[in-house]
């Protein structure tokens, strides 16, 4: 009897490593075809840089325009705020 227990315990442990591997493995793939998808995104964000390029913007510039849309208002004049006298103590004041 004692043998048929362990033998449960096994198949229990093993149904338990499937399950857990089978997870496993579909949290990795969910995360590739996401690496895949950022990529592809990431080539296109470049493409609308370069074509904005081309018509005469500087992507620099926009880039930082893209950065400064995403902090909030008041972060944004924190920042400007410290860079001013940041400048301002290396005598780049305007």
């Amino acid at each position: 009897m004692a043998k048929t227990n362990l033998q449960t315990q096994d198949n229990d442990d093993n149904a338990a490593t499937t399950v857990s591997g089978q997870r496993l493995k579909s949290f990795i793939e969910r995360i590739e075809r996401l690496e895949e998808e950022k990529k592809a995104l990431a080539e296109d964000i470049r493409d609308v840089y370069a074509e904005a390029k081309g018509t005469g913007f500087e992507p620099k510039i926009i880039r930082k325009i893209v950065s400064l849309r995403k902090a909030n208002l008041e972060k944004r004049r924190e920042e400007q705020e410290l860079l001013e006298l940041y400048m301002s103590a290396i005598g780049m004041a305007e």
